[in-house]
């Protein structure tokens, strides 16, 4: 495998990633599509470090690209700001600690479930 071809599949992860992101924030509206995006992506990306680790192609391609680019944290933070700065911090708040303890949560089912198939 050359450099480039790794690069290229990691592109291609975080593009596909990237686009799902916004079909699913399109369809289901922020924020809590982005807390539902970053508790999917938590369990997905427990099942691809079990499954899959850091292989040389596909690992990078998965969990840094299509992972990386789906989640979104830098988001999440934002609509974060934005409910608060809207006065409503009992759903910024909860919005919080939902994403946080459910991606958590999410993550630790991911790796358990990849380890019993594995």
């Amino acid at each position: 495998m050359t450099h480039f071809s790794g690069l290229a599949a990691l592109a291609l992860g975080g593009a596909a990633g990237t686009l799902l992101r916004h079909f699913a924030v399109a369809t289901l509206g922020a924020p809590w599509a982005v807390a539902a995006i970053n508790v999917t992506g938590s369990f997905l990306i427990g099942l691809a470090w079990v499954l899959i680790g850091q292989r040389e192609l596909i690992g990078p391609a998965v969990m840094t690209g299509l992972l990386g680019g789906f989640t979104t944290f830098s988001a999440f933070s934002l609509d974060t700001l934005k409910l608060i700065e809207a006065g409503r911090l009992i759903e910024a708040l909860a919005y919080v600690a939902a994403s946080v303890i459910l991606s958590l949560f999410a993550v630790t089912l991911g790796v358990t479930l990849a380890r019993q198939l594995s």
